[in-house]
């Protein structure tokens, strides 16, 4: 019998010669990490096409995709993505510095910023500065060095961010949140004059004289912003803008501040810079039986989930925190692929809500 022919087995008490079963397929040992020749030999195809197939490129048939992807399956082979990454000069992810998490407006926009980025096939790593300094802002940025990412974006709220002092790995793209980054970098924000604004002139068309502010941290750049924009609405008015009352965004920074404001029978409506130093001055005005909104109104800044359900609701400003984490992702991506142009300013409106907070002065005040 021809050996290069193909096999046979002679059936018990039979004479003929009958072809031998198919022997069963040898499963793939899998090996502790497998590499891209392992599923090579086991889809039947070069390891060009399993590198294709990892990458996503085109020139390859559904087919053998399915193929391929199913021995990687097989095999627990994953990607080497780091590998790719360097080959191609995209870690797909992005960083994001920030001083604290303790403040609504930071953790929301974080939050917006992770959301978007996945939904764009990106991941999110956080670099906190602990102590807001201009030497850790630019530490910050220096561990960009040692960190795969794409680009930046920075939400920092104070006055730190001194862009002529800030050393930048050549390939990072940046992207600002709430500083103050002069000319050099992308900006999105709320609209801090244009919310300010509208909370004022509501105020000032209900018939009270003038408005209070409770103002936030003075080295922070978003409670200066709503500062500025309340002094110059009242000053366009032909109002006198009343002395400044500041807290540093908690509650109970808003209720000491209020039990001054609380005492004055002048006081017939504050603007709060937040929505939690509203909540404080909810209570100082409710401890010293000043009715709200029939004694004095309140407006807040946010629109946090429980301004709502504040006694009475608080009328407030709506900040759009997922829009503004899609338009920072968005300009981060616009920047990486050369789309947009190199710096700008993008703000989104804050719009006011109304609810039981606010009302015409007392008769007389």
């Amino acid at each position: 019998m021809d050996p290069s022919g193909p096999a046979t087995a002679t059936g018990a008490g039979q004479g003929t010669d009958v072809p031998a079963a198919p022997a069963p397929r040898r499963r793939a040992r899998v090996r502790a990490t497998a590499s891209m020749a392992d599923v090579a030999r086991l889809a039947g195809v070069s390891a060009q096409t399993v590198s294709r197939v990892s990458n996503g490129y085109p020139g390859v048939t559904e087919e053998t995709r399915r193929q391929v992807l199913a021995a990687m399956k097989e095999l627990g082979y994953r990607p080497n993505s780091a590998a790719r990454a360097l080959k191609r000069g995209e870690f797909r992810t992005i960083g994001v510095i920030t001083f604290t998490l303790s403040t609504t407006g930071n953790v929301r926009t974080l939050e917006a910023i992770a959301t978007s980025a996945a939904r764009e096939g990106y991941a999110v790593t956080l670099l906190p500065v602990a102590v807001p300094t201009q030497d850790e802002v630019r530490g910050a940025f220096s561990r960009l060095e040692e960190l795969a990412v794409d680009a930046v974006i920075v939400i920092m709220e104070v006055h730190l961010l001194d862009a002529a002092t800030v050393r930048l790995p050549p390939h990072v793209q940046v992207v600002v949140v709430d500083s103050d980054a002069g000319d050099r970098y992308t900006v999105v924000d709320t609209d801090q004059h244009g919310g300010t604004r509208a909370a004022v002139r509501h105020l000032l068309g209900l018939g009270h004289r003038t408005v209070w502010h409770l103002a936030g941290p003075e080295d922070s750049f978003a409670a200066q912003r709503r500062t500025d924009a309340w002094r110059a609405a009242l000053t366009e008015a032909g109002r006198e803008p009343p002395p400044l009352v500041r807290g540093d965004w908690s509650a109970e920074s808003g209720y000491r501040a209020g039990l001054g404001l609380a005492a004055r029978e002048d006081c017939t409506a504050v603007f709060a810079a937040n929505d939690q130093m509203a909540l404080g001055l909810l209570r100082a005005l409710h401890e010293h039986g000043r009715r709200v909104p029939d004694d004095v109104s309140v407006v807040g800044f946010d629109d946090i989930p429980e301004a709502s359900s504040f006694l009475p609701p608080l009328t407030t400003l709506h900040q759009d925190f997922a829009e503004v984490g899609r338009l920072c992702v968005q300009a981060v991506l616009r920047k990486m692929r050369q789309e947009g142009p190199e710096r700008g300013t993008t703000l989104v409106p804050a719009r006011l809500v109304l609810r039981e907070s606010t009302a015409p002065p007392p008769e007389g005040r």
